[in-house]
């Protein structure tokens, strides 16, 4: 190196050090007029090197790197610092205005497009976009039902009425589908996110109808989402679902003079049906459930976003199955968040469950997830099966509050602790976590469920509710309140429009750590329905 080299890294160093000496300094008037709390100084290594608070193993670098661990670690209520009131604040719900995307479906009667329907407005939803779907189908049972009740004239919807040949009959669904469409434009003006369109829009004409109705709109995506099938056993499947579930199509005929109308009209719609082959449009084409996807001309966050989670559908048989970790000691303290080992109540129930699983699950194969905490690997150790490790299914991060009780906060924090009480999805620990968060951080496990087969989470309180609201599709005002008891096994079973449950509570006693909604609140119903919906919910306004 050279002299002025030399003598420039000399100069920057004593300006480095000059510069940390300061900063060590304030740092020091800081701490002697109380704005921050002491810190042990360690000794420099060389007399010409300030005190090394932030180097490697300095305290303040140490004080942060515990920090980040503080919710893994018992203690009793500590007395916060003047410079920290409160236990935390309420969380806004993101702002999402500017989204609008119209998703516009494509696909024969019984391929599955009001199922992939379904399933994306529940994920939309649970993660807090304003998202509905306009179902043409029930729009037209719900005209028809109301001529009947006014008018007393009953409609023929046999599959006569669904030929192209039926000049009459294609014009009143042509209606339909765009009076549909055109309550989805007012919808998403009105503040809505995403419209989903489900409808056949089997041929290039209405698609090109829809395209060149959104092209008057400002700001509105266009994606379709063609649902294609092939397969006879889930063309059958989806057949017997729809004549079995009490279509009000069908609802004066025996099933199988059901079956063979329905089949007729598919017939009926086979003849001009037109696949997407337009290279222009934006576009989604899913074959059998997610056996194969193509994809063309999807830009934009939320469009990709949606795109991928459809990649990762399928309607395999399954079974999802929730545990809670066995009873921990700080459980039986009514200690919330921390790290702590299974009670001698939660090592008996974690000797238990392998005989409750396997008996459910037989031989079929099962992968057992488990958080990064202790009393989540402590339950699943005794399982004979498979068993993968997730930190995004940790606990809800407490902050501050870690390893208080309930009682020790609403002391140390009271109008904080009213204040959570009041809006529990939307509070954050201050350090810490609001459901919503949890909401977003459990994204990719959703993602990952909706790809396997059969799983058992062996997870947390706040983890569980999070997860069992989403297969439930429960809003998020309920979620923080929902029941996941200590020692029990929640059995869920995907259907196409919801879930079957089933709850397993082995006989080995734990403490209750269910808080319900305060002040008599009405509190949340875990009850789910399989059952499709026939009819639009709402009164349907005329439009303008």
């Amino acid at each position: 190196m050279s002299d002025a080299g030399a003598l420039h890294s000399d100069s920057a160093s004593r300006g480095i050090a000059e510069d940390l000496a300061r900063a060590s300094d304030a740092l020091e008037n800081m701490q002697a007029s109380g704005e921050l709390a002491p810190v042990v100084t360690v000794a420099p290594a060389s007399p010409n090197v300030p005190p090394a608070l932030f180097g490697a193993g300095g305290p303040m670098l140490k004080r942060f790197d515990e920090s980040t661990v503080a919710s893994r670690k018992g203690s009793n209520a500590p007395s916060p610092p003047p410079s920290v009131k409160g236990i935390g604040k309420k969380v806004a719900k993101p702002d999402y205005s500017e989204q609008k995307i119209v998703v516009a479906m494509v696909g024969l009667p019984a391929r599955g497009k009001s199922y992939l329907s379904n399933k994306l407005m529940i994920y939309l939803r649970w993660l807090e976009y304003d998202v509905k779907v306009f179902n043409v189908g029930q729009l037209r049972r719900t005209k028809a039902r109301q001529k009947a009740q006014k008018l007393g004239v009953k409609e023929n919807h046999t599959a006569e009425f669904f030929s192209h040949s039926n000049a009459q009959a294609t014009q009143s669904r042509d209606k339909l589908a765009e009076e549909s469409l055109e309550m989805l434009i007012q919808w998403l003006k009105e503040g809505g996110n995403v419209g989903i369109h489900d409808a056949t829009n089997s041929t290039k004409d209405r698609r090109a109808k829809i395209e060149a109705r959104l092209a008057k709109e400002k700001g509105m995506t266009l994606i379709f989402l063609e649902s294609f099938c092939d397969d006879p056993a889930t063309i059958a499947a989806n057949v017997e679902l729809k004549v079995s579930q009490g279509d009000p199509d069908y609802k004066d005929m025996s099933p199988d003079e059901a079956r063979k109308d329905f089949l007729r009209r598919i017939s009926e719609y086979e003849k001009v049906y037109e696949t997407i082959t337009e290279p222009h449009l934006s576009y989604l084409r899913i074959k059998n459930v997610g056996e194969e996807v193509t994809m063309s001309r999807i830009n934009g966050y939320l469009s990709s976003r949606i795109a991928f989670y459809l990649m990762n559908l399928h309607i395999r048989p399954r079974n999802i199955f929730f545990s809670r970790h066995g009873e921990s000691q700080y459980n039986v303290e009514g200690k919330i968040g921390g790290d702590s080992l299974l009670s001698s109540r939660g090592m008996q129930y974690a000797k238990a469950l392998p005989a409750l699983i396997t008996d459910n699950i037989g031989e079929k194969p099962l992968t057992v997830w488990t958080s990064t905490l202790k009393r989540t690997i402590q339950t699943a150790q005794y399982l004979p099966y498979t068993k993968l490790t997730w930190k995004s299914l940790d606990e809800l991060d407490a902050g501050v509050c870690d390893g208080m009780t309930y009682e020790e906060i609403e002391q140390a924090y009271p109008d904080d602790y009213a204040n959570r009480d009041e809006d529990k999805f939307n509070y954050r620990y201050r350090g810490g976590e609001s459901y919503r968060d949890v909401v977003v951080r459990l994204e990719p496990v959703i993602m990952e469920l909706e790809r396997q087969e059969n799983i058992l989470i062996i997870g947390h309180q706040a983890i569980l509710r999070c997860l069992y609201a989403y297969f439930h599709h429960l809003p998020q005002t309920d979620l923080p309140y929902i029941k996941i008891p200590l020692h029990t096994v929640i059995k869920l079973t995907p259907k196409a429009y919801g879930c079957d449950e089933e709850r397993y509570t082995l006989p080995i006693n734990a403490v209750d750590t269910h808080r319900p909604k305060p002040k008599a609140a009405k509190q949340p119903s875990t009850h789910s329905t399989t059952q499709r919906q026939y009819f639009v919910e709402e009164e349907i306004k005329p439009l303008a």
